[in-house]
């Protein structure tokens, strides 16, 4: 059931169409204003505290994160509850039908903060890439809190059709950055050039990159991603979460 804060959102049977033939398509402006705001004013909290435990830690760098320069936070429904009201609202629960079926379970949820910085890239990677080689494939919600561009370090994707892969790929960590590296050829990507309030949505086994963030504010992105059933790793323990959202197509989820 809709609340007072969402509208109903379409995907047409064209998006569900490249979904399936490309592995992602874009929704413009379909966040609820009150969500939207929801998830803009809790961001700078998550930030704070990565910050606070680099400095307790006396380093720059923790993980994927780069103080100042870039920001993966995880875990951000667990210590903020509230966030519940749009990770489990109607527009999820419609991505989550058109892309995985009538069957869906949270798996993760994160900020992605670029600061203001050319050091903020990020570099070519499938999401299942880091879980493991037999990772199914699950969803990834990129929901942008601010207008995205190439200016700011917005998100390219590379389709199925122009890299030919389908399937989990070996990746390589960087030494310097930490991330996780599956392509290394020179076909650019597809940049997502939306507003604030839009989601693209795409597949655990699409390659995707993101620029450095040239601009002097931040681009913050909330990242939902959903499962079909509980991702486990390698010794058949839970990987991530679990937590039930969509049964028989209904929301099963309760504030």
């Amino acid at each position: 059931m809709l609340t007072p804060a969402e509208k109903p959102v379409t995907i047409t049977p064209e998006q569900k169409q490249q979904f399936k033939d490309e592995g992602y398509f874009v929704l413009e402006r379909c966040v609820p204003e009150e969500h939207l705001e929801l998830l803009r004013a809790n961001c700078q909290g998550f930030i704070a505290a990565r910050d606070a435990e680099m400095d307790a830690q006396g380093v720059d760098r923790l993980g994927l994160c780069a103080k100042g320069k870039r920001y993966f936070l995880p875990d951000c429904y667990n210590k903020t509850p509230a966030l519940g009201r749009f990770i489990f609202g109607e527009l999820m629960a419609e991505v989550c039908r058109a892309t995985l079926g009538d069957e869906a379970l949270l798996f993760w949820n994160q900020y992605v903060v670029k600061g203001a910085d050319k050091d903020s890239a990020f570099s070519w990677h499938q999401d299942s890439g880091f879980v493991h080689l037999d990772c199914p494939m699950y969803l990834t919600c990129w929901v942008t809190l601010d207008d995205v561009n190439l200016e700011n370090g917005t998100v390219y994707l590379l389709p199925y059709s122009e890299i030919g892969i389908r399937t989990v790929v070996k990746h390589i960590r960087s030494p310097i950055t930490n991330d996780l590296v599956g392509y290394f050829g020179k076909n650019p990507g597809k940049p997502a050039i939306v507003p604030a309030g839009s989601v693209v949505a795409f597949s655990s086994y699409v390659f995707h990159r993101s620029g450095p963030n040239l601009t002097d504010k931040l681009r913050r992105v909330f990242l939902p991603q959903y499962s079909t059933t509980p991702i486990l790793n390698t010794k058949g323990e839970l990987w991530g979460e679990a937590v039930p959202f969509l049964k028989g197509g209904e929301i099963v989820w309760k504030e």
